[in-house]
């Protein structure tokens, strides 16, 4: 159970240390096991903390109270507490930034305190002082680049993404090779928590900086920072940490970044050397890719905030996998082997592309989008071979956003290589009775217009348009044709053979005897 907030509210007002230092161990230790899905007073607690922290405190008290923030601080419900004057100049304090106090009583108050605090930061960065201390301060940075869009614009102008990637480089001590590529010692220890934590903090910043540059296309000096950055990322997937979970948010947050860099600068991800490499695919190194789709799995199996937790690292594959044709190759492998199986629903597949069909009829449409966005990339965008590895229901989504229900080719397939998918010998005996709905063999059904004669057939397809009909008009259901153009469009008029005469006989027909009597007196 987490602990009591009001109790340790109590214990704040009482100024009782003791019992603060006690209660909030325990918090945090709870909280972080229970990963923050819990629905507790974490405003009143913030506003409490911030407050109680100016007055004198034990160092070991003083630690904890800072350690509980910094786990609020991830709450966008705790924030509004965090970035009042009072209280970014109490955190100012603490990180050891000096803000005169008249700074705070001009009209440039917020510009005077983030200057204050970047240019400590380079500074200390440049001068290649050990970031061992410099927690709060980097914590404070991505709070305030996240809450202030101008601030994001003038440290990408003043090249804080470069100084931001030596500030990793110095925690992670790296080590470079040739270029672009830092040189990872497996047998290394796993990094401690303190400099986890630091390197996740700046990961965070950096995404703030760099997320709305995504889509341009950067200059050869930009191109360059950014692979050198790219490299450094690398380097953080492959690293191990001290916890699962620590390793986990690492991860997550270097696929954010990497999820927000020009495409152009993700060839550095495979560009290495790839003689001590533990998967490869045609002589390219995968070591870094294979991190990924394990990742990838995790985040699948968790099934929690898949929104936020699932679309970078589905966007980054997708992406990567469009453009580095070694990395689709190697991808399809792990999700798309050749089939075998083929008695069973794609979307009841315990293996990876199951869980990813599965996707595609998710309720949120970001989701379902990135899930078929990642399977079709690594069909080439073939509408006959996306089809047979997820089934036409499945695929119709995509398939009709893309305005191809005609089976016609992407107008994109030309961009990808002209290697074959060849079939499996299992694959090429069941393919003859392969339900292209539902991607599997289906059972022998019994026909159910055996034993009709014609004259029957053909009434019962009347009723069948009469009824359609009837539920059109009412609007219950709006039936739908595909146009020339691939897409989905109404069957306006186009089901009218059936005369509205011809309906109310047939509604007639279906009215009980004793309706049919009453109505026509």
């Amino acid at each position: 159970m987490v602990p009591d907030i009001e109790r340790i509210i109590e214990s704040i007002v009482r100024r009782d240390q003791d019992s603060v230092q006690l209660l909030l161990n325990s918090y945090n230790t709870q909280v972080t096991i229970l990963c923050y899905n819990y629905c507790v007073a974490i405003e009143d607690l913030s506003a409490a903390l911030l407050c109680f922290i100016g007055s004198q405190l034990q160092p070991a008290v003083l630690r904890v109270c800072l350690h509980t923030l910094r786990i609020l601080s991830r709450d966008r419900r705790a924030l509004g507490h965090m970035v009042t004057d009072s209280a970014l100049l109490t955190l100012a304090h603490m990180g050891g930034i000096a803000i005169p106090q008249t700074c705070l009583q001009q009209e440039n108050q917020e510009a005077e305190g983030d200057v204050g605090l970047w240019e400590s930061l380079k500074e200390e960065i440049w001068s290649k002082v050990p970031l061992s201390c410099h927690f709060y301060k980097l914590r404070l940075l991505f709070l305030l680049t996240a809450l202030r869009p101008e601030l994001r614009l003038q440290l990408q102008q003043e090249r804080g993404v470069s100084l931001l990637t030596k500030a990793l480089e110095q925690c992670l001590a790296v080590s470079w090779g040739v270029e672009y590529e830092v040189l990872t010692d497996s047998k290394q220890p796993p990094i401690s928590m303190e400099v986890s934590q630091k390197v996740i903090e700046i990961l965070k910043t950096l995404f703030n900086i760099t997320h709305m540059f995504h889509r341009q296309e950067p200059d050869e000096e930009d191109a360059a920072l950014y692979r050198h950055l790219v490299a450094v990322l690398r380097h953080c997937l492959l690293l191990s940490c001290e916890g699962e979970d620590t390793l986990e948010e690492l991860q997550g947050h270097t696929v954010n970044v990497l999820s927000a860099l020009p495409l152009t600068c993700l060839d550095v991800l495979v560009s290495v050397q790839v003689d001590q490499a533990s998967h490869k695919c045609e002589g390219v190194n995968m070591d870094c890719v294979h991190k990924l789709l394990l990742f990838m799995n995790r985040r699948l199996n968790r099934g929690q905030k898949l929104k936020e937790k699932l679309t970078p690292v589905l966007n980054l594959l997708t992406e990567s996998s469009r453009v580095h044709r070694e990395t689709r190759h190697y991808i399809r492998q792990k999700i798309l082997p050749p089939l075998r199986d083929v008695a069973i629903r794609p979307e009841q597949d315990s293996s990876l592309r199951g869980q990813l069909v599965r996707l595609m009829t998710h309720v949120d449409t970001d989701v379902k989008d990135c899930a078929a966005e990642l399977l079709f990339v690594l069909c080439k965008e073939n509408v006959s071979r996306f089809v047979k590895y997820t089934g036409y229901g499945n695929a119709a989504g995509l398939l009709a956003a893309r305005g191809l229900l005609n089976g016609r080719m992407s107008s994109s397939n030309s961009q990808y290589s002209s290697d074959s998918d060849s079939d499996t010998e299992e694959y090429r005996e069941a393919k003859a009775k392969i339900n292209l709905v539902t991607g599997r063999v289906e059972a022998d059904q019994p026909d159910p217009m055996e034993g009709m004669t014609d004259e029957e057939k053909e009434e019962e397809a009347r009723h069948l348009i009469s009824m359609i009909n009837r539920l059109s008009r009412e609007q219950i259901i709006q039936p739908m044709g595909v146009t020339a153009e691939g897409r989905l469009a109404p069957l306006w008029g186009q089901m009218s053979d059936c005369t509205l005469e011809e309906e109310e006989e047939e509604e007639l027909n279906l009215m009980p005897e004793g309706g049919k009597d009453s109505q026509m007196e």
